[in-house]
């Protein structure tokens, strides 16, 4: 019996978190370092200032970001109960105070500068919305309850406003593709998020959509129609993967990065990599990012409770599907969203966020290991 408490007075930051999760993330992190100094030096000299000033303040968020990942791989998951509400509550305000009194860029009002620090709020819902549905889909999958009506639906609701009236549209389908996913794996119908898409998708098509994002559509489809307008950006996307080949021509040797490229640190630094790292650099991104999405997977699997593995769950699909989603549209697999990817772009906010958000998987990782050692220690007791 003495035994049997010791191992149970133990706390999960005594056990070994997932080892290849946070090696995947580790390399995307320095690879992400990597990129952004070589995409946006030339920016930075052309501005006249530091050629490392973006370099400089991704490690600043980098080094927050891994505090933050440190101290939630101890912190047991079961805790963040406690704070779901008033997180998303925190996030409500913080958006609120974007629309008020936040910094418009390319016609965008998503940022808001707290003395140094510049943050996007919209990057806090991730996980805030992750949290939530977690929380109340826990015993079950019913949407119209009235406690999941007040304490999740509605919480989330408002953020998604605030967020598409920034305009954030890309944010938008990440939290609602997240939302989706986590429904249908706490046993939701499929039949019902099907009816859902089919009435909402022609409406937000026909009326919920600005001008310019109606046209991103038009442009993924047909973007020689306007090479040196709409469909600039994507062409010379490709442009730079053309260029790179199998193997890339060196880095720090891209010329799309240069003056071709719009954006070429954050949005569309895939296809910098590309180009420098050819065909072998980008295919060990995507591996990155798969490692990262079984693992997480296999963590919600091995789970031994719903909110475990619903979080797990969440958690992994939001970093993976904007990963993803931000190479199909540097590879013009789909219409221009907008998003960073996680850990390579350049964005304090992201990977701040992103790494917290590693911090509570590989907290998860270390509550599964705990509890299948006790019950082998048990057996054989």
């Amino acid at each position: 019996m003495s035994y049997q408490s010791n191992n149970d007075s133990l706390t999960s930051q005594n056990m070994q978190s997932d080892r290849p999760l946070l090696i995947a993330v580790i390399f995307l992190v320095v690879i992400g370092l990597m990129s952004i100094f070589s995409a946006s030096a030339p920016k930075c000299v052309e501005m006249g200032i530091h050629p490392a000033r973006f370099l400089i303040q991704q490690i600043a968020g980098v080094i927050v970001g891994f505090i933050g990942l440190r101290f939630l791989s101890n912190f047991h998951y079961k805790k963040l109960l406690t704070y779901t509400l008033p997180f998303a509550a925190f996030v409500i305000i913080m958006l609120i105070l974007v629309k008020v009194a936040g910094n418009t860029v390319n016609g965008a009002q998503r940022w808001i500068n707290i003395g140094p620090l510049s943050l996007q709020p919209s990057e806090f819902a991730k996980p805030a919305v992750v949290m939530l549905l977690s929380a109340v889909f826990t015993k079950n999958a019913v949407l119209l309850d009235q406690n999941k009506i007040t304490t999740a639906f509605i919480p989330i609701m408002i953020m998604i406003g605030l967020i598409f009236i920034q305009p954030n549209l890309s944010m938008v389908i990440l939290l609602l593709a997240t939302a989706v996913a986590i429904y249908l794996c706490a046993g939701g119908s499929f039949k019902l998020i099907l009816s859902g898409v089919a009435v909402m998708l022609p409406l937000l098509l026909l009326k919920g959509l600005k001008g310019y994002q109606s046209s991103r559509i038009t442009t993924w489809l047909h973007p020689e129609q306007d090479p040196l307008g709409a469909g600039y950006n994507i062409i010379q996307s490709l442009v730079g993967f053309a260029s790179g080949g199998l193997y890339g021509v060196g880095y720090g040797s891209s010329k799309q990065k240069l003056a071709w490229l719009p954006e070429a640190h954050t949005d569309f630094i895939y296809a910098v990599i590309g180009e420098e790292h050819g065909f072998i650099g980008c295919l060990l991104i995507i591996c990155l990012f798969w490692t990262i999405l079984q693992r997480g997977f296999l963590i919600a699997v091995k789970c031994q409770d719903m909110y475990g593995k619903l979080l797990a769950l969440g958690l992994t699909f939001s970093i993976c599907f904007q990963g993803f989603l931000n190479m199909w549209v540097a590879s013009s697999f789909v219409p221009a969203t907008g998003v960073p990817m996680p850990f390579i772009s350049y964005g304090g906010s992201s990977v701040m966020v992103s790494l917290w958000m590693i911090g509570i998987l590989l907290n998860i990782s270390k509550d599964n290991v705990k509890k299948v050692r006790f019950g082998n220690d048990r057996k054989f007791s």
